[in-house]
């Protein structure tokens, strides 16, 4: 199993690398860096508090639910498709007050990010176990 510490550190690399990119990419189709910057710190801090609290909950519930603490790709899957709709919940809400626009406007909007972080969340949790692999117990 991860450490506290680990999971901070897989929470905080996870959002620095997601905001420099998606502000990097809105940036580059003309939406104002400001702005931008701005809702993605917003969003960083939601979803890092998210990312901490859901893969924590997930790696205590993967012995319990498939006897295993291995991921594979169905796994990993689950964990990706789990942690966006959960954020999509936190997040609709928020985009709609803080853009002044509806819940359905703000649902549309969030999907495009949703489309970017369920492969982002994939691929990212892979290397990251790659990078750190959790240590196996001794037999």
């Amino acid at each position: 199993m991860r450490t506290t510490s680990d999971r901070i550190r897989h929470a905080i690399f996870f959002e620095l690398i997601g905001l420099v990119i998606i502000v990097f990419g809105l940036s580059q189709l003309g939406f104002q860096l400001g702005h931008v910057g701005a809702v993605g710190v917003l969003f960083s801090v939601i979803a890092t508090v998210w990312n901490f609290v859901y893969c924590k909950w997930f790696d205590a519930m993967m012995p319990r639910l498939f006897k295993t603490t291995v991921k594979t790709v169905l796994h990993r899957v689950l964990q990706s498709i789990g942690f966006e709709a959960g954020l999509l919940v936190i997040t609709i809400p928020v985009l709609a007050w803080v853009l002044n626009v509806s819940l359905w406007q703000a649902l549309l909007l969030d999907l495009g990010l949703v489309v970017f972080y369920l492969f982002y969340s994939y691929i990212y949790n892979w290397c990251y176990d790659w990078v750190f692999p959790v240590a196996r117990p001794a037999k």
